[in-house]
C-alpha cells in the first residue's frame, strides 16, 4: 500500500507538467484558428502549471531525472512552439520567409536554452539564470502580441514585434545573467514588504490585465541587458583606461 502511495506521489508533479504541455498544444490550435487572446491565456496557464510542478516535486521530495527531462520537453511545446505560432499567425506571416525564420529561431534557441540549463544546473536552485529563461521569453512575446492586437499596431509598428522576437531568441542563448526569484527570503521581516508589493502588482494586473504584465516582464528583460552593459563594459578595466 505504501509503495502504491509513493508511486502516486511521483506521478502527481508530472501531471502538472503534462497539463502544461497539453495547454501549449491547445494554444497552438487557438493561434491557427485566429483566437489569439485565447492562445495567450493558455500560455499563461501553462506558466502557472510549470511553476507548480517543480515546487510540488520538491515539497513531496519526488524529484527525478524523468521529471526534469519531461519538464524540458513540455517547455519546448508550451513556451517554444506556442508563443512562436502565436507570433507567426498574428504578426510573422506578414513578413514572409523572414517571419517564418524568426518564429523557427525562437523555438530552436529555446530548445538550446533548455538543454544548457539542464546540463549546467545541479540539484540546487540557481540564484541567477544564464540567458533569458524560456518561460519569460514566451510571456514577453505573447503579451506584446496581445498589446499589438489590443491597440491595433500599424504595419510599421509590427516591425518592432519582429525585432523583439529575434532579440528574445538571442537573449535565451546569451550569457546575460537574470535574477532568479526561486530563493526569495520569506522571513517575517520581509513578509510585510512582499505582501504589500504583491497587492500592488495584483491591483495593477486587475486594472491593466495586458499592459501591466507586459511592462513588468519587459522591465525584467531590459534589466538583464542594462546590468550586462554595466558589469562588462562600464566596470571593465580596459574601458576605464580608455575613458581616462
Amino acid at each position: 500500500m505504501g509503495g502504491d502511495k509513493l508511486k502516486l506521489m511521483y506521478i502527481f508533479p508530472n501531471l502538472f507538467t503534462a497539463a502544461s504541455a497539453f495547454l501549449g498544444v491547445i494554444s497552438i490550435i487557438a493561434s491557427v484558428n485566429g483566437q489569439y487572446f485565447k492562445a495567450i491565456s493558455y500560455i499563461v496557464l501553462s506558466l502557472i502549471l510549470d511553476g507548480l510542478d517543480g515546487r510540488v516535486a520538491r515539497l513531496t521530495k519526488t524529484t527525478s531525472k524523468f521529471g526534469v527531462e519531461f519538464d524540458s520537453l513540455a517547455d519546448i511545446v508550451a513556451f517554444g512552439m506556442a508563443p512562436a505560432m502565436l507570433f507567426y499567425f498574428s504578426v510573422g506571416q506578414n513578413f514572409g520567409r523572414l517571419g517564418s525564420l524568426i518564429a523557427a529561431l525562437f523555438v530552436v534557441f529555446g530548445a538550446i536554452r533548455l538543454a544548457r540549463f539542464n546540463v549546467m544546473t545541479g540539484s540546487s536552485e540557481p540564484s541567477v539564470f544564464i540567458g533569458l529563461p524560456i518561460p519569460t521569453a514566451a510571456i514577453v512575446s505573447a503579451f506584446w502580441v496581445g498589446l499589438s492586437l489590443e491597440y491595433e499596431f500599424s504595419a510599421n509598428s509590427k516591425w518592432f514585434l519582429l525585432i523583439l522576437q529575434a532579440v528574445l531568441a538571442i537573449l535565451m542563448v546569451s550569457n546575460i545573467r537574470y535574477p532568479s526569484f526561486k530563493k526569495l527570503d520569506l522571513k517575517k521581516t520581509n513578509s510585510l514588504k512582499i505582501l504589500t508589493l504583491l497587492i500592488i502588482v495584483c491591483s495593477l494586473l486587475y486594472i491593466y490585465p495586458i499592459e501591466a504584465p507586459t511592462a513588468l516582464m519587459s522591465i525584467y528583460v531590459f534589466y538583464g541587458i542594462v546590468r550586462f552593459v554595466y558589469m562588462f563594459i562600464i566596470k571593465n578595466p580596459k574601458f576605464k583606461k580608455e575613458s581616462e
